[in-house]
């Protein structure tokens, strides 16, 4: 019953970052670090792929009405499934505030990171992410670009509610060496440049 309800939180979360999305409007206060520049044309070739296997199939079942309109349901689902994705990475972008980086990933990752618990930060491109004890690896299109180093574990809380202790997150920024330094003077106490969206 547990996961039955985090799943239907997160569906919540995806319909409204929609709605988001369309509004032009972000969630979270302080400077906001993208990391789905690039991501568009993927989002919006899987979307065709979508239609064009609705139209397919529909046709295919156009004399079994009740299959027709099952599978067609189905598809519009996951079509929304993917433009959900993709507005809910845009809308919750990472987040650094004055004390803090908020380290997401769409509607599924949270995980707020005081600077007191940072023992490093660098800039460090990875394509491949063996699952580790300890780790949270959080790829866009397959890659990470920076590396969090944790002097105290935080707690990552899963999609279904199974908590861990991470210290080392790797996570992708659209300008992985601008964040790195930005991160570097938040943690410093100067100021950290402000946020071009408002």
């Amino acid at each position: 019953m547990r996961a039955v309800r985090a799943l239907a939180r997160h569906q919540g979360r995806m319909w409204g970052d929609l709605a988001r999305w369309a509004g032009r409007r972000r969630v979270g206060e302080g400077r906001r670090l993208a990391y789905m520049r690039g991501q568009g044309a993927t989002t919006a070739a899987i979307g065709f792929v979508c239609v064009v296997e609705t139209v397919g199939v529909g046709i295919l079942l156009w004399d079994y009405p009740a299959l027709h309109w099952a599978v067609f349901a189905l598809d519009v689902y996951t079509l929304a499934l993917v433009l959900g994705l993709h507005a809910s990475c845009v809308v919750r972008p990472h987040v650094l505030e004055p004390d803090a980086l908020r380290v997401r990933y769409a509607g599924q990752v949270d995980l707020r990171v005081p600077f007191g618990h940072l023992s490093g930060v660098r800039r460090e491109t990875r394509f491949s992410h063996p699952a580790a004890e300890g780790e949270l690896n959080l790829p866009v299109g397959g890659q990470t670009s920076v590396v969090l180093e944790l002097a105290r574990p935080a707690v990552h809380t899963g999609l279904l509610g199974r908590a861990r202790e991470v210290t080392v997150v790797r996570l992708h920024a659209d300008d992985a060496d601008s964040v790195v330094q930005e991160i570097r003077r938040a943690r410093s106490g100067r100021c950290v440049s402000p946020d071009p969206l408002g």
